[in-house]
């Protein structure tokens, strides 16, 4: 088929165009570079087409989507750090620039995936977080909360499109890594230890480090990201992406120590010093994977030792 990749020059996105031009498929991609960066597509540049743009464009928006069967909208403004750095252009992006596309589609009757993120839950304590559960947010004077209130809006969009025939799917990602993460680690913390970790420094844990998360290695997210796609059955549904192993920072952080051999500590760091007053984190993270199984045939394959192993190889190949 021939298919739209926004954010196609990121992190997930890369490999996903990787994948889909193994399976034959035509790809175009749509990224502004803003945090992407044209050397994650080098290995199939000449197999693909390339439009630096805005999915802020709606003409380019519009032109791109008519020329696709499907779409798989990945752009978006990521991180909580650059949501609370730069919260207005963040909301844009991320409310605006996903609804042309979502309304292009529904224009050019094209089908879409659409890439959501796990921060939909909020601070819920239910665990683990079903895809149909209750979202539990704080106040809205709390930045980070934006991102998440943004992508439930696209969500929302998408699906009230549904219900007029807009064929389409949507997907949580779970904390992703592996290679090409960007080594500034912004929006990871994976890359923010390995780079430390790498360097001997100390490895900033922020708040006590007991929060938890479960961690996806990359090919398991373009894994699900595909099916969910390209599978008919997950029309209409939204999916949970995500590796359901738990663990904590702190734990992480060990890890990773010891996989590096490196000599640096542990040292811990406010949420207050990091984000500034009035930040709020999420203590538990731990996606309900049984819709992804049970509909799609996906589970996470890739454990984390074995994951952060695949990825600092990379990391030391391409950084040293």
């Amino acid at each position: 088929m021939r298919t739209l990749v926004t954010g196609g020059a990121g992190y997930i996105g890369s490999h996903l165009v990787d994948r889909l031009v193994g399976l034959d498929h035509e790809v175009i991609v749509l990224d502004d570079l803003s945090t992407g960066n044209l050397a994650n597509l080098q290995a199939v540049r000449a197999d693909i087409r390339f439009v630096e743009g805005t999915i802020l464009d709606t003409e380019v928006v519009g032109a791109l989507v008519a020329d696709a069967d499907i779409v798989f909208h990945l752009a978006a403004a990521v991180g909580v750090g650059h949501i609370i750095e730069k919260p207005l252009g963040s909301l844009i992006i991320n409310t605006k620039g996903a609804g042309q596309v979502i309304e292009a589609c529904v224009k050019h009757d094209r089908k879409l995936l659409l890439a959501s993120t796990s921060e939909i839950y909020g601070r819920t304590t239910k665990m683990p977080m079903s895809e149909d559960d209750d979202r539990v947010l704080g106040s809205t004077t709390i930045a980070r909360w934006g991102y998440s209130t943004a992508k439930a809006i696209d969500e929302h969009l998408a699906l009230a499109y549904a219900e007029h025939g807009l064929r389409m799917s949507i997907i949580r990602y779970f904390n992703s890594y592996g290679p090409r993460l960007d080594p500034r680690g912004y929006g990871s913390v994976v890359a923010n230890l390995l780079r430390q970790a790498i360097a001997n420094e100390p490895l900033t844990v922020h708040g006590d480090g007991l929060q938890t998360r479960c961690f996806t290695y990359i090919d398991d997210t373009v894994e699900g990201t595909l099916r969910a796609g390209l599978d008919p059955r997950g029309e209409g549904r939204v999916f949970n992406i995500g590796n359901d192993h738990e663990t904590s920072i702190n734990d992480l952080a060990d890890t990773i120590i010891a996989l590096t051999g490196s000599t640096s500590s542990v040292r811990l760091v406010s949420y207050e010093e990091r984000f500034g007053r009035g930040f709020e984190d999420t203590k538990r993270r731990i996606p309900d994977v049984r819709r992804a199984r049970d509909v799609l045939g996906f589970s996470a394959g890739v454990s984390l030792h074995d994951g952060l192993q695949r990825t600092l190889q990379w990391w030391r190949a391409t950084h040293q």
